[in-house]
């Protein structure tokens, strides 16, 4: 195995053995505090444009120094949003490290970084969110990913922490507001919260210490005591009623206030139908079988039911709708739902759960299929539309069908050919 020390009188060393040596002495960041302006990236909504401000940073042992706010193109998203980088790029082969925006594909991921030792390595300085058809980056579309050096104490946050530290890299994170260092695993907290709850072996019960207190020594106690036993006259009592009703009594029917005016009787029925007012308990299942005959217009509709509980009619017709237009649903996006089964989560009470059902994961659906799925009033994904999935097949039965028609066309011509 070959040995290489170096830098020594008329030796040479290349760009390589000086990155390597310095990189040793500071890590990859931007020279600034966590909250600093230092190479930092924002939008003020001026075309599909981006800034970054002055400042100094190093690259893999290699320094870059800008002296002016530098205005970086974002490339037009289309009809389907993306998420940007905006990176310095270190290219030895170059010998540069300039500032680039590298273009994410569709969709909600940002791009992987290209991070080689000897070759291009590209730093974070922050993401961009590109909507879909905008013309303008707004500031709030820029969320910022520098990472910060430092001499033995660094600054960070929780997302900007040093990649691939040393073991006892201590600094500050401004996420958590704790000191923290690296224990060659994992980030540790060096003053942790301890309660009495984390505490390992500790006894279940304490024994009393033997002790007295001297009767001086004890606070709030009475002035007076009454004896053990003892009796009252009648008339020591106060507070007594001056009247007691007799332990068997009655009343008649005019003596008594409050009464209702009218008596539902004790047999009674109500109609099978829903009236003004009433509700269905929401396990009560079908108060009208299909079977039977229906009123009022004479046709049935499916019914949603609001979040508070009560129920409505799912009506499609062109009457109840304006500012229709077509909707492009990607068939692939529908190939990639994953059906599973699943046990449901017990109830406040602990009661039993169902087992073994068959349906979707609403955040699964929702990266490729965020049309068929809602929220709750929280903002937090709540359920998937499966009236909506048969909408959402359409289109992979469309291309399918396209796909039968093609293959059928080819082969009828492949046929004429051999007969």
């Amino acid at each position: 195995m070959a040995i290489t020390s170096y830098p020594f009188d008329s030796q040479a060393v290349t760009e390589t053995d000086y990155s390597r040596l310095f990189r040793e002495f500071q890590s990859t960041g931007v020279a600034d505090g966590v909250g600093g302006t230092s190479l930092y990236t924002y939008a003020d909504g001026t075309g599909m444009t981006v800034k970054v401000n002055s400042g100094f940073a190093i690259v893999r042992g290699h320094a870059i120094y800008s002296t002016a706010t530098e205005v970086l193109t974002i490339a037009a998203s289309g009809t389907a949003s993306r998420v940007d980088r905006v990176v310095l790029k270190l290219d030895p082969a170059a010998n540069s490290i300039t500032l680039a925006v590298k273009t994410g594909a569709a969709g909600s991921t940002p791009p992987a970084l290209t991070q080689t030792d000897t070759g291009i390595y590209e730093m974070t300085l922050a993401r961009v969110t590109v909507g879909a058809n905008v013309t303008s980056i707004s500031a709030a579309s820029v969320q910022g990913e520098r990472k910060f050096i430092g001499n033995t104490v660094g600054g960070w946050t929780t997302d900007t922490r040093p990649d691939s530290p040393r073991v006892g890299r201590l600094g500050f994170n401004q996420s958590t507001s704790a000191w923290e260092f690296w224990n060659g695993t994992a980030w540790s907290d060096m003053a942790p919260t301890v309660s009495w709850s984390s505490l390992t072996g500790k006894p279940s019960t304490f024994a009393p210490a033997t002790h007295s207190h001297d009767w001086a020594d004890i606070n709030a106690k009475p002035t007076t005591f009454a004896p053990s036993a003892h009796t009252h006259a009648w008339g020591e009592i106060s507070g007594k009623p001056t009247t007691f009703p007799p332990s068997t009594h009655s009343h008649d029917w005019g003596s008594i206030t409050s009464k209702p005016s009218t008596f539902t009787p004790s047999s009674h029925s109500h109609s099978q139908y829903l009236e003004g007012g009433d509700t269905i308990a929401w396990a009560n299942g079908s108060k009208q079988p299909h079977a039977r005959s229906v009123s009022g217009s004479g046709t049935y509709y499916a019914v949603w039911v609001r979040g508070d509980g009560g129920f409505c009619k799912n009506t499609s017709s062109l009457r109840f709708k304006q500012n229709v237009r077509d909707h492009d649903v990607n068939a692939d996006a529908v190939l990639n739902l994953r059906p599973v089964v699943y046990d449901r989560l017990p109830d406040e009470e602990g009661g039993d759960y169902a087992r073994d059902e068959f349906g979707l994961v609403a955040e699964e659906v929702h990266e490729h299929l965020p049309e068929i799925v809602t929220r709750d009033e929280d903002g937090r994904i709540d359920t998937v539309r499966y009236d909506l999935l048969g909408v959402a097949l359409l289109p992979v039965v469309q291309r399918q069908a396209k796909q039968i028609e093609d293959l059928e066309a080819r082969l009828a011509r492949l046929e004429a050919k051999l007969s």
